[in-house]
């Protein structure tokens, strides 16, 4: 486990409680004092603060970088170098040009790669993505996904050379690959509009964006994200398709409310602002955030020698259409993704959808009005005209 702060904690949590088979022998942290207090804690026999040391120790196979995004370049380098499996978490890069080094490198070395995307992974999405690959919503139009909270506990999350950006890298991430998994990640992210500023931090990264990415197909991802919301971390999707819609709340109301007026006494749930009056705890953080299944995921797929639900691949696109975001955001225009490498389908798609009601008219609107009529509302095949029959 290369990184012994907040996340690495939540990985090893993950790792050591799920399958129960996949143990961290060696924990690496620039803080001699964290990778002690994480060795410590969950049991795990070495520690260093050598991270060539730990990449290449002899009990591993597998090395889970949980490190701030300035060192993922670097650990990636050691550990394809070292032949070992790596798992990187999100974001890949700080942009494009260094998630795809790090592709090349893994590709070049043959190692299996993961990207550590948690909230692909969250049990509602896995259902959610399962229902929309059965065709219950149709085709996918629209997804927005959303995640805000107060910022990010780590110093370097705040300064845009270490970190890459501000909330569009920290949080948009997660927002652009949610919405991938459900458009479908064969098609193309064409193009991005964006708006990001700094309405509250006193720093030089945006903490609150807001995206619109265009697929070929005509789809729609929209994301929204801020390091200024306050109340917690609120992590909601919407899906919209031509045949339905999704609506998931992920963990700031999931249905577990609980209010006190003398505090809770411990942790109550990530990013949560207060221990007093109404509190939201989440019953499974590890799991409601989607560790388990990610990791389940990674390491079934090393077994079974195939590729993960999320590879570095993935990251890489996610990182092209952050740096569109960045650019977007910049020029107050609609900006291209720059794919230097794409594996999808270059197929563009998109437009009406064309249901007929008989020989003579395409259905656009059938609906039950108060009086128990049906209205009907076609368009003629022929001329165009829309026109209205009750039925």
């Amino acid at each position: 486990m290369l990184g012994g702060g907040f996340i690495g904690d939540f990985y090893v949590h993950a790792l050591h409680g799920h399958r129960r088979t996949d143990l961290v022998h060696v924990v690496y942290s620039r803080s001699e004092s964290s990778a002690r207090k994480l060795a410590e804690r969950h049991g795990i026999p070495h520690w260093t603060t050598d991270m060539k040391e730990a990449v290449n120790h002899p009990d591993i196979d597998t090395v889970v970088v949980a490190l701030p995004n300035f060192q993922h370049l670097e650990a990636v380098r050691m550990a394809a170098e070292a032949g070992r499996a790596v798992l990187v978490t999100k974001p890949l890069g700080r942009n494009a040009a260094e998630a795809r080094e790090m592709l090349e490198l893994v590709e070049k070395h043959g190692v299996f790669h993961g990207y550590l995307e948690d909230l692909c992974y969250t049990p509602k999405t896995l259902k959610a993505n399962e229902s929309v690959r059965n065709g219950a919503l149709g085709d996918i139009l629209w997804v927005r996904a959303r995640e805000t909270h107060p910022g990010p506990h780590s110093d370097w999350f705040w300064d845009p050379e270490l970190s890459g950006g501000g909330a569009i890298i920290d949080l948009g991430c997660h927002c652009i690959e949610i919405a991938r998994n459900y458009i479908g990640k064969e098609v193309k992210p064409v193009e991005v509009m964006c708006w990001a500023d700094t309405q509250v931090k006193p720093i030089d990264a945006e903490d609150h964006a807001i995206a619109l990415v265009k697929y070929a197909s005509g789809a729609i991802g929209q994301f929204e994200v801020s390091w200024s919301f306050r109340g917690g971390m609120d992590l909601r999707d919407e899906v919209m398709g031509v045949e339905g819609t999704i609506f998931l709340n992920h963990f700031l109301r999931t249905g577990f409310d609980m209010y006190t007026a003398v505090g809770e006494g411990s942790y109550v749930a990530e990013k949560a602002e207060s221990a007093t009056g109404w509190l939201f705890p989440v019953g499974d953080e590890v799991n409601a955030l989607g560790y388990d299944f990610m990791f389940t995921d990674m390491f079934n797929a090393m077994d079974e020698g195939k590729e993960p639900m999320e590879t570095f691949y993935d990251g890489y696109v996610v990182n092209a259409i952050m740096d569109a975001c960045y650019r977007s955001s910049g020029s107050k225009k609609w900006e291209p993704v720059e794919l230097e490498v794409w594996r999808g389908s270059d197929e563009v798609s998109g437009g009406p959808q064309l249901r007929d009601y008989d020989d003579r008219y395409f259905l656009i609107k059938e609906e039950k009005i108060p009086d128990g009529t049906v209205k009907l509302i076609l368009k003629e095949k022929s001329s165009g005209k829309i026109i209205q029959k009750v039925r």
